[in-house]
């Protein structure tokens, strides 16, 4: 579903819902849409599901990496007023909210992540060069997901305008360079904060062997597997994905 985002100064946000603010961090191709999922159920289960646009386009080419990125999400903390929020991303999202989480660990109650880019070097901006084949495309798009028919004609069309948009597919490239230069593998062994790391057992994006790793380099955190799943698990199986979530909000008490 589309949100309806409201502007204040340089935010674009929607909040739903009442309590515990959720922060959902999107990805480099993914929309505030993949996480329709967790959005309608945790809106009614007792938390704010709050849904900022992430500056992915539209800071300056030389600004476009997962630091500004992180600088951008606490700014927006800052703003609106937030305490002890759990941050929710998926691939380049989960990515800033690590790095964030590094950074400003008295902000964060909870990390979740999955698919997340921070130690996988492959996990972004790759495969571009027969960009303007729509076929070549849809089948990159396809391999994001275990089940290739969630790959919609919306989904594979905005992968198509996007990487043949000059300016955005520039700063694709640049961010996946970004994401292999902020390799966190040095930093996770510090970050006392609970995460919950959720992933897809099919993921070809960001395979099995990152969520072990991170996993084994988080000195506090559950690792769940979600059966006949790619890289984005919140949109292939939400049901699955919820009732995990819920289940270790409940553990953590928060």
């Amino acid at each position: 579903m589309k949100y309806a985002l409201k502007k204040e100064g340089k935010f674009s946000y929607t909040e739903i819902g009442e309590g515990r603010p959720i922060i959902i961090l999107h990805g480099l191709m993914g929309g505030l849409s993949n996480f329709d999922g967790p959005i309608n159920y945790f809106s009614k289960n007792g938390y704010k599901l709050v849904l900022p646009k992430l500056p992915v386009y539209d800071l300056a080419l030389l600004n476009t990496n997962v630091k500004n990125f992180a600088f951008f999400l606490r700014d927006f903390i800052d703003f609106k007023g937030y305490e002890d929020v759990i941050l929710l991303g998926n691939s380049l999202g989960g990515h800033i909210g690590l790095y964030y989480t590094n950074l400003y660990p008295t902000k964060v109650a909870g990390l979740v992540i999955t698919g997340s880019s921070g130690l996988y070097e492959s996990a972004m901006g790759s495969g571009y060069t027969k960009r303007s084949d729509y076929n070549v495309i849809k089948a990159k798009a396809e391999e994001v997901f275990y089940d290739p028919a969630v790959a919609t004609k919306e989904i594979v069309d905005d992968v198509f305008e996007t990487v043949n948009d000059r300016n955005k597919l520039v700063k694709t490239l640049a961010i996946a360079k970004s994401a292999i230069r902020h390799n966190m593998a040095k930093d996770l062994p510090k970050m006392t904060t609970p995460t919950c790391i959720i992933w897809g057992k099919n993921d070809i994006v960001t395979p099995p062997n990152v969520a072990d790793e991170f996993h084994k380099l988080l000195p506090d955190s559950n690792l769940y597997w979600i059966d006949k799943c790619g890289h984005a698990a919140m949109m292939e199986h939400p049901e699955t994905f919820n009732e995990i979530l819920l289940e270790w909000l409940k553990m953590r008490g928060l």
